[in-house]
C-alpha cells in the first residue's frame, strides 16, 4: 500500500488517541469490558478525576467509549467501549508491541555506546 503524504490521515487517528491517558482507558475497557467511572479511576493509576472525566467526554463523542446513566441515587454511570471503538484494538495491541521493541532498541543502543 503506498500512502500519499499529503493525503495522510493519520493526524485524525492521532486526534482521537493521542495524551497519555486514552490509550490506558481504552485498554482497560477492551481488557475489562464495561466498568463504573470510580473502577477506571481506580485502575489508571495516577489520573485525576477531572482528567478522567474529560478523556471519557472526548471518546465519547468521537463513538469510541459508550455511556450509560442508571436513573438512581446516587447516580451510576457506566462506560465501556462501542463496537467502532473495538476497531482500535489491533492499533493499539500493535503500538503497544512497537513500544516494547523500542524500548529493547534504545537499551541495545545504549549498551552498543558504553562499548
Amino acid at each position: 500500500m503506498k500512502i500519499e503524504p499529503d493525503l495522510c490521515h493519520v493526524e485524525n487517528a492521532l486526534s482521537i488517541l493521542v495524551g497519555k491517558w486514552k490509550p490506558i482507558i481504552l485498554l482497560y475497557l477492551l481488557r475489562d469490558g464495561t466498568q463504573r467511572f470510580s473502577e477506571l479511576k481506580r485502575n489508571v493509576n495516577g489520573i485525576t478525576q477531572k482528567m478522567l472525566t474529560k478523556q471519557l467526554r472526548e471518546l465519547e463523542e468521537e463513538d469510541i467509549v459508550k455511556r450509560v446513566v442508571y436513573p438512581q441515587v446516587p447516580p451510576k454511570v457506566e462506560y465501556s467501549i462501542t463496537e467502532y471503538g473495538k476497531s482500535l484494538q489491533p492499533i493499539l495491541e500493535d503500538m503497544h508491541e512497537w513500544g516494547l521493541k523500542h524500548i529493547a532498541h534504545k537499551q541495545q543502543m545504549h549498551l552498543t555506546r558504553l562499548h
